[in-house]
């Protein structure tokens, strides 16, 4: 065998073992160890591991990993935050601890990912929604995304005609905020649950948003959605659905439209072969895993899906290689 191809394989064997990495920030973003390390400034192993009651050598082990990994600084036996390991802190106003949180619920569900591509779901599927800890881990982490990619969205469309936007699933709301700022005579409805709710009022208030924003608490599988709106936002939406729950969707949408009103989509938009972008099929696996029947779907099984609920003109209004593709449509 040449030298070659013995060193590509392992640096394929590198590449796979990236997982291992990852294990480790997880557990420590369990234990909460960034921010215990941040809230004391420096701490020695004991003193860690006395607070958090695990065992000691372990938990050094996984410290100095931390450190190789360029998380944590160590000075003789005492640790302390790189920068690196501050962004997994609450305090960082860039933090993206929630997105990780996030990851550590979705790790759990991609460890069957044999078993689901066996029966063709998860059977051992944890939902979002199993705990208040992970739900608002969720939400959050949607912000963390959201805060960079809703106003390149946004920029990316033009909604000067819109008078009332309806963002159905709205989350913190970070998109529907977005908007807002860009279209002061705009106003908003935002709908989701009653647990999500609290989020987005939350978030309106401290962009100062309050007055141009109503609230309206629902489950759009099983509920009718709000009345009054031109513009019907679903973002990051569609994924989670099966295609019958995505023709659903759209008709009640399509219903509570004002006539000539237009339903925007934001989510991955694939290549007719499935094959890019690369996101969307890693994204499409991890749907498999944590929801009951959702997928990533192509243009043109969103187009098909959008004319059996009655809108017209459809168009693919921006692709990308992210989940930053935008679908629109009428209707008449």
């Amino acid at each position: 065998m040449s030298r070659d191809k013995n060193d590509k394989g392992n640096e394929i064997l590198e590449e796979l073992r990236k997982f291992m990495e990852s294990r480790a920030v997880f557990t420590a973003v369990e234990f909460g160890i960034f921010d215990l390390i941040d809230r004391k400034g420096f701490a020695m192993a004991n003193d860690i591991a006395e607070e958090l009651g695990v065992n000691k050598r372990a938990l050094t082990r996984l410290l100095d990993c931390l450190v190789a990994l360029g998380f944590i600084a160590k000075t003789n036996d005492t640790y302390k935050l790189a920068e690196k390991g501050s962004f997994l802190t609450s305090s960082h106003p860039l933090s993206i601890l929630p997105m990780v949180k996030h990851h550590c619920y979705l790790w759990k569900n991609w460890s069957y990912l044999t078993e689901a591509v066996t029966h063709g779901f998860n059977p051992h599927r944890k939902e979002i929604t199993s705990s208040p800890e992970t739900q608002k881990s969720f939400i959050q982490a949607m912000h963390v995304i959201g805060r960079s990619m809703a106003w390149e969205i946004v920029s990316s469309y033009d909604a000067s005609w819109a008078k009332r936007l309806l963002d159905i699933g709205c989350a913190s709301g970070t998109y529907a905020i977005a908007f807002l700022k860009k279209y002061p005579q705009m106003e908003a409805v935002l709908f989701d649950f009653p647990s999500v709710i609290p989020y987005a009022k939350q978030r309106v208030t401290e962009e100062g948003l309050l007055g141009r924003v109503s609230f309206a608490e629902g489950d759009f599988y099983t509920d009718e959605l709000p009345v009054g709106c031109d513009l019907a936002l679903l973002s990051a939406i569609v994924h989670q659905n099966s295609p019958e729950e995505n023709i659903d969707l759209f008709r009640k949408i399509h219903r509570v439209l004002e006539p000539g009103g237009r339903i925007l989509i934001r989510d991955h938009v694939m290549s007719e072969d499935r094959t890019w972008p690369p996101a969307g099929t890693i994204f499409a696996l991890n749907m498999l895993v944590v929801t009951p029947a959702g997928d990533t779907y192509t243009f043109s099984e969103l187009h098909r899906f959008l004319t059996e609920a009655g809108f017209e003109s459809i168009r693919l209004v921006r692709s990308g290689p992210k989940m930053d593709c935008l679908v629109e449509a009428i209707k008449a």
